[in-house]
């Protein structure tokens, strides 16, 4: 019988879980609740919890598994499979959670950063087409990222991928980082309303944007991006910002690792081919010649799988 493999999709607020094939096909998949009370040490054992229950409910055992591939926020040690620093699930100190997952399963682990196993599941079975260089970008709360080169994760020394805290503004934005000027500072789902507040103070025209700022209402990326489709100017002037800094990003990039595909997902993303051509647009008119003909920028295709399914291709590199 053909093992199969589980990818684990950790977050601050619910913890995905898949079993797969081990051509990356999700055969079940599931979610509970991240319960980050008394510094996150009910995450781990929640995690084994749920991953007994419904191996008994699917009726399989633990020999049946090639292993546990798992996306973790945070700082990760690959080697010990430990995370420290990752604030949003309370994880202050390290956690030493390949110790714990495999001596409560009995089932080997791996585990890397959470953008990293997005990265690798949109190569493995997205938009990267299986390709070997591959670029993924991920704009939600924050400005994520991974970079895959000759097939592999590239990790750097500790931190490559910090693709969010790219500078595309000297003198920009104050980072969360300490930096200025960070794409994360405009192309995030936050960054986004930070630069329709700025840009609606100076804007003297009539827009609805404008009327709903001056208001005071809640306002989202997709709410500027929806608004942008209906040539709204304010927010067709925010959107062409926000993507201007991400084709200068995507050419930096391109232009220093010239991958196949450069893959843009996360929430943001879902404004589309309005957001795609756009990027593209400013990619063409700064990335170096070459990179413009063999670089290509795609929307991630895989949405919320993206991470169950790379934390479990991770599986596939233990050995």
């Amino acid at each position: 019988m053909e093992k199969k493999l589980i990818g684990i999709d950790l977050g601050g607020t619910t913890i995905k879980f898949a079993i797969l094939t081990l051509s990356g096909e999700i055969q079940q998949k599931w979610s509970i609740k991240t319960n980050i009370l008394d510094e996150g040490s009910h995450i781990v054992p929640d995690i084994i919890t749920s991953l007994k229950h419904h191996l008994k409910l699917y009726e399989m055992q633990p020999n049946q598994f090639s292993g546990i591939g798992m996306g973790s926020p945070g700082t990760v040690d690959l080697q010990k499979g430990t995370v420290i620093g990752a604030y949003n699930l309370n994880w202050k100190k390290l956690q030493p959670v390949k110790d714990m997952i495999e001596s409560g399963l009995g089932i080997p682990f791996i585990i890397d950063n959470d953008a990293n196993a997005a990265a690798l599941g949109e190569r493995w079975k997205g938009a990267g087409e299986n390709d070997d260089e591959v670029v993924f970008i991920t704009l939600g709360t924050g400005v994520g990222g991974g970079i895959i080169s000759n097939g592999k994760l590239v990790h750097g020394v500790q931190a490559a991928g910090e693709i969010g805290h790219l500078n595309v503004e000297p003198e920009g934005y104050l980072c969360t980082c300490g930096n200025h000027g960070c794409l994360e500072t405009y192309a995030s789902a936050t960054g986004i309303v930070r630069v329709a507040r700025d840009l609606a103070e100076e804007y003297a025209g009539p827009a609805e944007l404008k009327r709903l700022l001056d208001d005071g209402q809640d306002i989202s990326a997709k709410t500027i991006f929806d608004l942008a489709k209906e040539d709204d100017q304010l927010a067709v002037m925010v959107a062409n910002q926000v993507c201007n800094y991400l084709g200068l990003a995507c050419a930096n990039i391109g232009n220093l690792l010239n991958p196949s595909f450069i893959v843009i997902g996360g929430g943001v993303s879902a404004a589309g081919k309005f957001l795609l051509d756009r990027v593209n647009t400013s990619f063409l008119k700064y990335a170096f010649p070459t990179v413009r003909t063999t670089t290509k920028l795609k929307l991630a295709q895989l949405g919320n799988d993206a991470g169950v399914i790379g934390a479990a291709s991770l599986a596939l590199m233990i050995k």
